[in-house]
This record gives C-alpha cells, sequence and structure tokens, in this order.
C-alpha cells in the first residue's frame, strides 16, 4: 500500500475528538511545525514516498495513535475504517483506547487501577478489568460515562473510534 494510501486512513480513523478531519495547518500547529502544513499535501498527494520516522512519530503524537500504527496492515485497502473496531466489541475498542492514551507524566500506558481512580469510585479496578476483558460485554450507560472522566469520549468505548487526550 502506498502511504499516501495509508495516510488518508490514518486522517480518516484518528479524528478530532468533535469528529473533523486534520487539516494540514492544524498537523502543522501540532507537530509544532515538524510536519508542515505543505508536507502534509505532498504526503496526501503521494509526492512522498518515506514520510521517515521521526515526520510519522510526529503526526502520530498529534493526532493521538501510537507510532506503530502505521505499520500496520489493512488500514486504507478497502477495508471500511471502523469496521474492525466494531468487530471487537467494548472490550476491544476499550483496549484500542488503553493503548492510544497515554499518562502524560510518564508516557505510558494507563494501568486499570489508575483509570479506576480517576472515576472517583464509579469504578473499580476489578470492574475496568472485567469491561477490558470482555467479561463484562454489555457495560451500562453510567460504567462508559465513568470511562469518560478517564479522558475518553463515551463514543470511544460504546461504538466509535475517537479518544482525546488526558492533560
Amino acid at each position: 500500500m502506498h502511504i499516501a494510501q495509508k495516510f488518508e486512513g490514518l486522517l480518516e480513523k484518528y479524528r478530532h475528538p468533535d469528529g473533523r478531519r486534520w487539516s494540514g495547518q492544524e498537523i502543522d500547529e501540532a507537530t509544532g511545525g515538524v510536519v508542515t502544513r505543505s508536507y502534509v499535501t505532498n504526503l496526501r498527494k503521494g509526492r512522498i514516498e518515506n514520510p521517515g520516522y521521526e515526520k510519522m512519530r510526529a503526526i502520530a503524537k498529534a493526532m493521538y495513535f501510537p507510532p506503530d500504527v502505521w505499520f500496520e496492515e489493512g488500514l486504507g485497502e478497502g477495508q471500511p475504517i471502523g469496521q474492525a473496531e466494531e468487530s471487537r466489541g467494548v472490550a476491544g475498542r476499550l483496549e484500542h483506547v488503553f493503548e492510544v492514551v497515554r499518562n502524560p507524566k510518564t508516557g505510558e500506558p494507563y494501568t486499570n487501577g489508575e483509570v479506576a481512580r480517576m472515576t472517583l469510585g464509579d469504578l473499580s479496578e476489578e470492574k475496568v478489568e472485567r469491561i477490558r476483558t470482555g467479561a463484562v460485554s454489555d457495560p451500562t450507560v453510567g460504567q462508559v460515562a465513568a470511562l469518560a472522566c478517564w479522558g475518553v469520549t463515551p463514543a470511544a468505548t460504546a461504538g466509535g473510534s475517537r479518544a482525546v487526550r488526558h492533560s
């Protein structure tokens, strides 16, 4: 797959928390100019075949996805965006959120215990783990709302793919 197709798939999948696609200007600003607006245009048009890891990492960080997503197969190859996530169920979507949302102090993924503490008693560490592993396959609206305090939009766990960084 050409890098332009991969990038288009990432732009489609990893949108702003409000659902908008990222513009070249927004990526330029979010990367502190590491990836300029014109670079984004050239990447989208297929004029850049090998953006290099630093540029790919800067885009991933700005758009809130792990850099290794650049190397995953299937994205942008005709499979509708979101189809894989829909087939994963709540546990798969929540696991994806755990992969994407990082503790800003450590840069590491959050633990079940950290997430439970952020719910201020609404969810125990055990309950977070049970939702995450699929033992609770249909969490209540209240449980999904409790996860929202962690910096996760309810759509990320209930059926969408958007997650926001907790600052």
